[in-house]
C-alpha cells in the first residue's frame, strides 16, 4: 500500500538525520561572545547549554565550509511589525525543507508518520528555551489544552490544520520527549503547516505562559499583572505576552537563533545569539555563527539607496529589480556583491478581477469568462518583460514554473498571447460593441468601461506595469486608472467587495509538488483578492461569507476535495492537473511575467550565502531556507 511505504519512507528519512549524541563524544566550542558571562556563571558552559542530541549540520553545498563565530549583520525592515519576519529568517521549525524541499527534522530529533493519519514526534534530550529552561512535551500539551481548546483564549477552536473532517485529534503526551497526534482520517496539511515560513505553531514555553493564564495563576497575582499591564482581562494579557512570533516581547523565551533584546518602540531592535541553540557544525561550534543581528526601521522608500550605500551586510527584503541598477552602481565601491536568485511566484504582477463584487455590472461583467480572457490577450507581456524587467522574466499566465513537476507549458501560454483582433472580438460578443468619444467601449448601464485597479502602493513596479496595460487595454476599449492606498485599506475593501479589479503578487509557490496543497488555486482561504467571500465561507465551513456561485468555484472545490482524500501521489497530481487546467482556461487570475530576478545583496564578507538559488516564501521562507545561522564573516582579505 502506498501509504504504508510512505511512512517507512519517511521514518527511514527521519532516522537518518538523527544525529548522534553530543558531548563526550564531540568537543563543543564555546561561542567567544558568551566565555565572559560563562566564567561569571551567568551562564552554564555549551557543554550543559546545547542539546545532548543536536542537530549537527553538515554544510556541503556549493561554496559552503566551516565558518567562525563573531560580528553583527545589519537589516533594513519598513516598519517596527515587520521584525517578525526574524522568524522567517532564523527558519527554526519542528521540521523544514531542505534545499531539495523535503521535510526533515529540524527542532524535533525526528518524526515517524503512519497512514498518514498518526504522527510521532521526538524531542531532542536536553533541548532549552532561550532562557535555559527545558523543552519538553509539557509546551505542547499546554498549548493544546491550556490554549487551543480553551475557548476563551480560542472561539473559532483549534486551527484549520489540527481538524480532518471538522474532527481534532487525540494528542498523547508519551513521555517528556515524545507526543503523538492521531486523526481518524489523513490530515494531508499537518506536516507542511508546520514547517512553513509562517508556521502554527503547537507548542508555547508553558513555564513562562502560566503566570498569564487564569488555570495556573494565583487570582491575586493575575489581578496584578492585569492592571500592571493595562489589559482588559486575563484573556488580553495572555494575547499580549504571547509574543511567539511577533517577537516583540523581549521577556519571551524562543528556540530561534537570534533573540529580540529590545522593546518596542524602537527604531532599532538588536536580536543577540541564542544560548541554548539547537544547533552546532560537525567541528561542535554550536550555531550561529554570527553574534548579533541590528534590525533598523527605515522608510521603505529609503532602503534601496541606503542598500546601495552598503549600510547593510545582508538584504533582499524592500528592494526589487526596479533597483537593480542603482544597487550595481554601488557594488564595488560599497563593498558589497548583488546576487540575482530566480523569484518562485507565478506572476510578479497579477489583475485580480473581484468575483465577489457588489457592483452587479462589473460583477457579471468579471464573472464571465470571455471578459477575463479579453483582458488578457490585450496585454503585451513580452514589452512588461522587456521594459520593465530587462527581458530576464518570462511572459506568462499566473500559474507554476517550469521547476515544478505539475507544470505543462500550455498553463504558461493559454491566453496569455498578445492577440488584440481576438480579444476585441471576445467584447464585441459580449456586446459591449457601442463606444464613447474616446473610443471606450460603454457598458449597458451607459457607462464607460473604465476599471480602477486598486493597489496597495508598496510596490512601484505595480503601478509602471499598470501603465504599460493601460496603453495595450486602450487598444481594446477598456479604459484603466489606478487607485493606490494601504494594504490593510485594500483588504477591507476587497473583503466588503468594493473593488472590482486589484492588483498584487501571482500565487507564491510556483514551484508546488504533488503533496503541496492547493490552497492557491480554490476558494478555500479569505485572503484571496478575487473571491475572498467564497474563501471566507469555505474556511468558516458556512459561518460567514458566500457560498461559491458560479460552477468555477465550486468546480475548484470539487477538485480541490479530491486532492485532500487522495491516498496517493498519484491521485494528488491527478487533481492538481484539473485544478490547472481550470485555471488556464478560466483566467481567474490575470497573469504578467514571472522567474523575475530577486536582488539579494551580500557583503564581500559574508561567507555560505547561495551564488543563486530559488527566491521562495513558501516553502523555503526566502532566506530561512539556506540556514542564516550558518553564514559567517570573514576578513576582507579572506578569500570568499
Amino acid at each position: 500500500m502506498v501509504l504504508r511505504t510512505t511512512r517507512i519512507a519517511i521514518a527511514a528519512l527521519a532516522a537518518a538525520l538523527v544525529p548522534a549524541p553530543v558531548g563526550a563524544q564531540q568537543k563543543l566550542v564555546e561561542p567567544p561572545a558568551l566565555a565572559e558571562q560563562v566564567a561569571q556563571k551567568k551562564l552554564p558552559p555549551i557543554g550543559k547549554r546545547a542539546p545532548e542530541e543536536a542537530q549537527v549540520v553538515t554544510l556541503d553545498g556549493p561554496g559552503q565550509k566551516i565558518g567562525r563565530h563573531g560580528g553583527m549583520l545589519t537589516q533594513l525592515m519598513g516598519r517596527a511589525a515587520d521584525i517578525r519576519r526574524m522568524s522567517a529568517y532564523g527558519y527554526a521549525r519542528l521540521l523544514c525543507y531542505d534545499r531539495n524541499y523535503k521535510l526533515v527534522p529540524d527542532i524535533l530529533k525526528s518524526f515517524e508518520v503512519k497512514d498518514g493519519r498518526e504522527f510521532t514526534f521526538a524531542l531532542r534530550k536536553g533541548h532549552k528555551w532561550s532562557d535555559g529552561e527545558p523543552f519538553t512535551t509539557e509546551d505542547f500539551r499546554y498549548w493544546w489544552e491550556d490554549m487551543a481548546l480553551n475557548k476563551e483564549l480560542s472561539p473559532g477552536g483549534p486551527d484549520r490544520e489540527m481538524t480532518v473532517g471538522g474532527q481534532p485529534p487525540k494528542v498523547e503526551v508519551i513521555d517528556k520527549q515524545t507526543i503523538r497526534y492521531t486523526w481518524e482520517k489523513p490530515n494531508p496539511f499537518f506536516l507542511a503547516a508546520l514547517a512553513s515560513a509562517t508556521p502554527m505553531i503547537i507548542y508555547r514555553p508553558a513555564h513562562y505562559l502560566k503566570r498569564f493564564h487564569k488555570k495556573h495563576a494565583k487570582p491575586d497575582r493575575l489581578l496584578e499583572q492585569i492592571t500592571k499591564r493595562k489589559r482588559r482581562d486575563w484573556v488580553d494579557l495572555h494575547f499580549n505576552r504571547d509574543r511567539m512570533l511577533r517577537l516583540d516581547n523581549p521577556e519571551f523565551p524562543v528556540l530561534d537563533p537570534w533573540v529580540n533584546t529590545t522593546a518596542p518602540p524602537s527604531e532599532r531592535f538588536m536580536f543577540e545569539r541564542n544560548p541554548y541553540y539547537h544547533r552546532i557544525d560537525v567541528e561542535g561550534r554550536q550555531l550561529p555563527y554570527v553574534d548579533r543581528i541590528a534590525v533598523t526601521i527605515a522608510n521603505p522608500k529609503l532602503i534601496p539607496p541606503k542598500v546601495g550605500a552598503g549600510e547593510v551586510e545582508l538584504q533582499s527584503r524592500g528592494v526589487t529589480f526596479n533597483n537593480y541598477t542603482l544597487l550595481k552602481r554601488g557594488e564595488e565601491r560599497n563593498g558589497y556583491e548583488v546576487r540575482l536568485w530566480k523569484q518562485s511566484r507565478g506572476a510578479q504582477v497579477a489583475l485580480y478581477p473581484n468575483l465577489n463584487s457588489t457592483d452587479p455590472e462589473f460583477r457579471d461583467l468579471m464573472r464571465d469568462a470571455r471578459f477575463r480572457r479579453a483582458l488578457s490577450l490585450g496585454i503585451d507581456r513580452h514589452e512588461i518583460n522587456q521594459v520593465i524587467y530587462y527581458g530576464l522574466g518570462k511572459p506568462s499566465a499566473n500559474t507554476l514554473l517550469p521547476d515544478s513537476p505539475l507544470f505543462k507549458a500550455e498553463y504558461a501560454t493559454k491566453w496569455a498571447s498578445f492577440d488584440i483582433k481576438r480579444a476585441n472580438a471576445l467584447l464585441d460578443e459580449l456586446k459591449l460593441t457601442e463606444r464613447d468619444s474616446r473610443g471606450i467601449r460603454l457598458m449597458s448601464d451607459g457607462r464607460a468601461l473604465e476599471i480602477i485597479v486598486e493597489t496597495a502602493g508598496e510596490e512601484a513596479e505595480h503601478s509602471d506595469v499598470l501603465e504599460l496595460i493601460r496603453d495595450s487595454w486602450a487598444r481594446i476599449g477598456v479604459a484603466l486608472f489606478i487607485k493606490p492606498q494601504t494594504r490593510e485599506v485594500l483588504r477591507k475593501r476587497v473583503t466588503a467587495g468594493l473593488t472590482v479589479m486589484s492588483v498584487f503578487f501571482g500565487i507564491d509557490n510556483g514551484i508546488a509538488t504533488a503533496r503541496t496543497e492547493p490552497s492557491e488555486f480554490a476558494p478555500v482561504k479569505d485572503d484571496h483578492l478575487g473571491w475572498s467571500k467564497w474563501g471566507a465561507y469555505n474556511a468558516s465551513n458556512g459561518k460567514a461569507g458566500a457560498k461559491p456561485d458560479l460552477p468555477v468555484g465550486r468546480q475548484l472545490m470539487e477538485h480541490y476535495t479530491d486532492w485532500v482524500k487522495a491516498e496517493d501521489e498519484g491521485g494528488k497530481a491527478a487533481a492538481w492537473s484539473r485544478i490547472l487546467e481550470l485555471h488556464a482556461d478560466e483566467v481567474l487570475v490575470i497573469g504578467t511575467v514571472n522567474a523575475v530576478p530577486q536582488p539579494v545583496i551580500v557583503s564581500q564578507k559574508l561567507r555560505n550565502v547561495p551564488k543563486s538559488a530559488i527566491y521562495s516564501w513558501e516553502p523555503g521562507a526566502h532566506l530561512g531556507l539556506f540556514k542564516p545561522d550558518t553564514f559567517w564573516l570573514a576578513d576582507s582579505k579572506e578569500g570568499s
